[in-house]
């Protein structure tokens, strides 16, 4: 067992951008740190955020820590977690996902497991259900995630044009995965599923090439927005907001509240604070975050133990 004391960096993630529902996802210079040292026995949870978080056996990185060893029927090692949040809980940003991936490295790294990287990827989306935010914030960068017939992935990295700037815009409310999730459609029709996979086609090509009059139509959908956006107070009028303030498109991030605008990058603020001012309009507060894409994914940094 690895003695030092081992952090685990997370990016936070936005997933879907439009038409790329459940497979597209993005990683963000954003990030969640945990920390992770092993004790004679037990479990000792800690954390620093304004989230309230559990401290017990049911906590999503203890429970990823765990299933690494479970995997290879390995005793679970007594561990302290100390967790420092950045990622808001319940907006949209991956913050299961920064949990999960920030388990399994932690594991990893503390019982030296040696793990694959595919492994890993394979324990995450098991986790979590669905790839789209947990792949990018293991690999970093863009990834598109495909499913092939019999159940296998395919993990594709998409170029991201220096040209489309990232604005994530936080409401002070959260919305819950699972309502996200049971107000979806059970089925679509034709026309929109063809709508779907042609605007989804254009979307990697257009943040690929940079083409922004692409990306305007690109982030267009019928498959989840049209129903999610009845759950954001004031989806259209912030949405309206941030194109009058020259955005290219605004889109639920994963599951919401949080809206992605993408931008010229030297227009991020502008687009940011027109948003912030709509919902405040409607009473509601809202911080807006500049970022980039992270192209590194979750890393670990060991620290030595001081002696004496």
């Amino acid at each position: 067992m690895v003695k030092e004391r081992v952090e685990v960096i997370v990016p936070a993630t936005t997933a879907n951008l439009g038409p790329g529902f459940d497979c597209i996802g993005a990683a963000l210079e954003l990030y969640n740190h945990f920390h992770f040292r092993e004790i004679p026995s037990g479990l000792s949870i800690h954390y620093r955020g304004s989230d309230h978080i559990s401290q017990s056996k049911d906590n999503l990185v203890y429970r990823a820590f765990c299933r690494a060893f479970e995997l290879l029927s390995k005793p679970v090692p007594g561990v302290e977690i100390e967790i420092t949040l950045n990622v808001p809980l319940a907006r949209g940003l991956g913050s299961s996902a920064t949990a999960i991936v920030g388990g399994l490295l932690g594991a990893n790294a503390i019982g030296a497991l040696n793990l694959a990287p595919e492994t890993l990827l394979q324990l995450a989306i098991a986790l979590e259900g669905h790839p789209d935010n947990v792949v990018p914030a293991l690999q970093g960068s863009c990834q598109l995630c495909v499913q092939g017939q019999q159940g296998q992935w395919v993990f594709c990295p998409v170029e991201w044009h220096e040209s489309i700037g990232i604005l994530a815009v936080v409401p002070n409310f959260k919305l819950s995965t699972q309502a996200a999730r049971e107000i979806l459609p059970k089925s679509v029709s034709l026309a929109d599923a063809v709508f779907s996979s042609s605007h989804l086609g254009l979307l990697i090509r257009s943040l690929q090439s940079g083409r922004v009059d692409w990306l305007k139509v690109a982030l267009q959908d019928r498959l989840h927005q049209p129903a999610r956006m009845e759950l954001i107070t004031g989806f259209k009028t912030v949405q309206a907001a941030a194109m009058a303030a020259g955005a290219y498109g605004v889109v639920i991030s994963g599951a919401g509240p949080t809206l992605l605008a993408l931008c010229a990058p030297e227009n991020r603020e502008r687009v940011g604070s027109a948003m912030v001012s709509a919902w405040a309009q409607l009473d509601i507060e809202a911080e807006a975050k500049l970022l980039n894409l992270d192209r590194q994914g979750g890393r670990v940094v060991i620290h030595s133990q001081p002696t004496g």
